[in-house]
C-alpha cells in the first residue's frame, strides 16, 4: 500500500458561472521514504495539488488516499488531526510567531495535542538539536538568520514525528549558500529518518536534491521522472 495515492483527482473552482479547472484527473503514488519535488509554472496546479495532499483542500472528483484512508470522507476535525499528527508543513515565509521563542514555536503542534509541559519541552529540544540549533531555543525569530528561522520551522514540522513533510518553496527567501544547507538538511532527514518529503519548487537546482521530479502544466502531470543520485 502506497503512503499517498491519488486516483483521478480533479479540482474545480467556480466563479459565478465560470468553472476553473485547477487539476485534471491526476493519478499518482508516493511511497514511504520518497523525496519528491513538484515543479511547474504559476497556475500549473502544483499548489492546489499540495493543498490537497496536506488536507487543506479536497478534490472535486476522484480519491485521495493517505495510508489507505480516503481523505475525502473525513470530517473537518478528523482532517485537522491528520494535519497535526501525520504532516509537517514548511513554508517559504517560515510562519513563526514573532514574539515567541524558537523552542515555544516548535512546541506549538504538541500544545494542540495536549502534551504535558515537560514532555513538550523535551521533544522540542530534541527537534531543535536535530536541525543543528541546539542552544538557540531561547532566541526569538528576529534574533535568528533566515536559515536559522527555516531550521526552526523544520523542527516544528518534525516535533510530532510526522511521517510526511510538505515543503512549499522552502528556500524561496534564502540565499544560495543557505538554500544548500537547508536542502542538505532535508536530504539527511529523508535518508536517516526515512521521512517522506514532498517539495514544491521553481528551481531546478533545488529539485536536484530530490530523487523524483513531477512536473505539472495546466492542471496535469506532464512528466514523472526518477533521478539517479550521483
Amino acid at each position: 500500500m502506497a503512503l499517498i495515492e491519488t486516483r483521478g483527482i480533479s479540482r474545480v473552482y467556480r466563479l459565478g458561472d465560470i468553472a476553473l479547472k485547477a487539476l485534471c484527473e491526476v493519478s499518482l503514488k508516493i511511497e514511504k521514504g520518497e523525496f519528491v519535488s513538484i515543479m511547474g509554472p504559476s497556475g500549473s496546479g502544483k499548489s492546489t495539488f499540495m493543498n490537497i495532499l496536506g488536507c487543506l483542500d479536497k478534490p472535486t472528483t476522484g480519491q485521495y488516499l493517505l495510508e489507505g484512508i480516503d481523505v475525502g470522507n473525513l470530517k473537518r476535525d478528523e482532517l485537522a488531526g491528520i494535519r497535526n499528527k501525520k504532516i509537517g508543513f514548511v513554508f517559504q515565509g517560515f510562519n513563526l510567531l514573532p514574539r515567541t521563542s524558537a523552542l515555544e514555536n516548535i512546541e506549538l503542534p504538541l500544545l494542540y495535542n495536549g502534551i504535558p509541559v515537560k514532555e513538550r519541552m523535551e521533544k522540542a529540544a530534541w527537534a531543535l538539536k536535530n536541525v543543528g540549533l541546539e542552544g538557540r531555543g531561547g532566541h526569538h525569530p528576529n534574533q535568528l538568520s533566515g536559515g536559522q528561522q527555516q531550521r526552526v520551522a523544520i523542527a516544528r514540522a518534525l516535533v510530532n514525528n510526522a511521517p510526511i513533510i510538505l515543503a512549499d518553496e522552502p528556500t524561496g527567501n534564502l540565499d544560495t549558500k543557505t538554500s544548500a544547507e537547508i536542502m542538505e538538511l532535508f536530504v539527511k532527514l529523508n535518508t536517516e529518518s526515512n521521512i517522506t518529503i514532498i517539495l514544491v519548487t521553481h528551481e531546478a537546482d533545488i529539485a536536484a536534491y530530490s530523487r523524483r521530479v513531477i512536473r505539472f502544466l495546466d492542471g496535469c502531470i506532464i512528466s514523472d521522472e526518477a533521478r539517479v543520485k550521483t
